[in-house]
Order: structure tokens, then sequence, then C-alpha cells
């Protein structure tokens, strides 16, 4: 049986009185107007989630909700949907116990997450159900863990509070073994780096490209990816450190590898042997600015079973974002710069990209839970596989949307 039904069927047998019930949730509602490709969410080569024209959309409806089964044990379901005229979606993002410890006499504390939940990359994605906190629209990097990285396993976390070594930092180490991911990089490598604010939902199947090669090598392929296959019951592993000085200055740098063996196919799913490194900062300059960045390079690789090289692409992504915020206003602006390097000889199935995006986003808090957003997106990407569906591999794309955010 699947261990998500598993911690269901667990939960149920619980006692009803020993369960602290905390429900949080978001709802982002859309007005856009898109230029450029058709969007990848529809499985074309296009940059932002939506495809040119205008475009009323639900763009997320998150809920979290925690369940204290004790004074160190929760257990944490995360749903969202979206709809827009791309594709809708409804369903879990994370599902997960979590058992956060007490400190010891000399400050360290220790937590455990067991379940399905995303690794500790994003610097973003830090608001209710992985939201963007001052965008609509996360960076192409945070776009991509949404879309393919999700880990399903055991998470370990150490803190060492400074507070108790009367120092003015803390640190964290986070470690976690997983699977379920064995097809990450699948999308990156088929469609590229994107510009979205979407979340894959457990059980959704992203469409796949077409392109030359999908009807030769890649026959086998299945029309859609599954972001969570496991065909190998190998653990891959991710590690994570931060320095945190008081509220001014975090510090990141962290690893992730799939470990998937890279010549399995199974059910139409190939393997992907998937890993990145990445960096990150995050500096409260003054009670007014902050300055934020990541850069995360990696490599994918998929083999056919004869174990020859079919896709074998280095991928790199970087982005610096300065936010000003003045009571209930905030401006922020996030420059990007992107690549996938197609390091294979397959024919029909060029992945070569290279891109910059700009985003300016303004946020308007009407009150504690209502919140008015304005953004404008700009991608220019060069992808060499446009030129399969007689478009030009250049492309610019614009994207501006006007959001009524509510949190509860």
């Amino acid at each position: 049986m699947d261990s998500r039904w598993l911690t269901a069927l667990t939960l149920l047998s619980l006692p009803v009185h020993a369960i602290d019930v905390d429900l949080k949730g978001l709802v982002d509602i859309r007005a856009s107007h898109s230029s450029g490709e058709p969007s990848y969410v529809s499985g074309q080569f296009g940059k932002l989630q939506n495809s040119p024209g205008g475009d009323l959309s639900l763009g997320q409806l998150g809920l979290n909700l925690k369940l204290g089964l004790s004074d160190q044990l929760s257990f944490v379901v995360v749903g969202n949907s979206f709809a827009d005229d791309e594709k809708s979606e409804v369903g879990l993002t994370e599902v997960f116990f979590k058992y956060s410890g007490l400190p010891s006499d000399r400050g360290v504390r220790q937590s455990t997450r067991v379940g399905t939940f995303y690794p500790p990359i994003s610097l973003e994605n830090r608001a209710t159900a992985w939201s963007p906190a001052n965008t609509l629209t996360p960076s192409t990097l945070n776009s991509w863990i949404g879309e393919e990285i999700r880990t399903t396993g055991v998470e370990y976390t150490a803190e060492w509070l400074g507070k108790f070594r009367e120092v003015d930092y803390d640190l964290k180490l986070n470690t976690g073994l997983f699977g379920f991911n064995d097809t990450a990089g699948a999308m990156l490598s088929w469609h590229g780096w994107t510009l979205s604010s979407r979340q894959s939902v457990i059980g959704e199947g992203l469409p796949v490209p077409q392109t030359p090669a999908q009807t030769t090598l890649l026959t086998d392929q299945a029309k859609e990816s599954d972001p969570f296959q496991e065909g190998d019951d190998r653990l891959g592993y991710f590690l994570n450190a931060e320095y945190k000085l008081k509220k001014k200055l975090l510090l990141q740098v962290g690893y992730y590898d799939n470990n998937a063996t890279p010549y399995m196919i199974e059910d139409g799913q190939y393997g992907w042997e998937t890993r990145f490194a990445y960096t990150g900062f995050r500096w409260q300059i003054d009670k007014q600015w902050s300055l934020m960045g990541q850069l995360m390079q990696g490599s994918t690789l998929m083999q056919s079973p004869q174990r020859e090289n079919v896709v074998d692409n280095d991928y790199r992504s970087a982005y610096l974002a300065l936010s000003w915020r003045n009571g209930p206003h905030r401006v922020s602006t996030r420059l990007e710069e992107f690549s996938v390097t197609d390091l294979d000889q397959t024919v029909g199935d060029n992945n070569d990209e290279y891109g910059k995006a700009f985003t300016l986003s303004y946020r308007y808090r009407l009150n504690r839970q209502w919140f008015l957003l304005n953004e404008f997106n700009w991608i220019n990407s060069t992808r060499a596989a446009r030129a399969y569906n007689q478009d030009d591999p250049k492309q610019l794309e614009r994207q501006l949307q006007l959001a009524l955010r509510y949190y509860f």
C-alpha cells in the first residue's frame, strides 16, 4: 500500500479529542494578459503559465491543515488548486508527519519530517501553501522546484540556537533521504525554464512537448511526465545548511541528488539522473529595503536501455531580487538569467536554451488579510527546439497580472 494512504489511515485511527486543528488558506483571483508563445502548461514551448491573450483565473486556492497530535507531533496536509484557460488541477502538494523537539540545554533543537514535502530550497515560496511571499510569480529557479521537485521520504533537521550560546546567529542543517522523484529533469530538459506560480499536485501528469525525437528514439516516452514516479527503488538525498544572523541575514547552501537509474524505463517514464547544487542569501538591509538571490547549477542524464546517452544536459539559473516596503506598500523587482546546455548528439531533440527575465511587482495591503497585487513579467529566451514547430528560436514574452489575494 502507498505510504501516503497508510499515513491517512493512521491519522483516522487517532482519538478525536487528542487533535488540535489549525487551518490556514489562500485565495488568489487573477486577471492577466500575455503575449508570446503558447504556454508550456499545454505542452508547448512558451515560458509563461498563460498562452497569449487575456484570462481570468484562479491563480491559487491553497489550504494548509495542521493537526497537532501532541505538543511535539503534528500531521500536515497542504492542498492546492489552479484553474485557468490552460489547465485546471486540484489535489495535494504536501502530506507529512512532523516531530519538533524542544531545545536542549546546549540550544540544539531537532525535528523530523516523514512523508511528501518540498526540500528546503526556495527562499521565495515561504507564504501559505508554498506561495511566493513578495510577488505573484516566483523565479524560474523556484518555478521549476514547484513543477518537478518533490521528495517522499524522511528529513532530519538540527538547529543550533544562538541565544543559548550568547551569540547573534543560528545554524541549521537539513538532510533527507527520498524516493518518488525519478523523472525530475524531464520537463526542464524538454520545455526549459519557465515563469509560473503553478505547483504540480500529487498524481498530476505534465504534457511533454513533441519533437522529432519523440517519433524515433523516444517512442516509449508517455505523452505526460509523472514527477512522482519511482521506478528503481533507489534512494536519493539532499543536504541544506543555513546561517542566520538575527533577522538581518540568511545564508544558504545545499545539494540535491535523486540518484535515479538513467537507463530505466517503467510505464512510459524514463529515469533521469538529476543533481544540482545551490546557494542563496536574504539580506534585510534596513526596515524598508531587502535583497535576496539564489543560484542553482546542475546536470541531468537520461539514457536508452542500452545505456547510450539520449538526453544529457547541464543547466543553470540565478536571480537577484530587490524589495522596498513602506507601510501597506511593497515594490519588488527581480532580474534573472538561465540556461540549458545540450551535451548529447540526439537528432531531433536539441534542448539548448538561454534567456533572461525581469519582474516588477507592486503589492498593497488593504488590511491584515486582503492584498492587491499588480505584476509585470518580461522574459526573453532563445530555445533551439522551437524551430521544430517552424517558430523563431528567439522569443520575447510579456505578461501583466492583476490579483486579489485573501489569506485566512
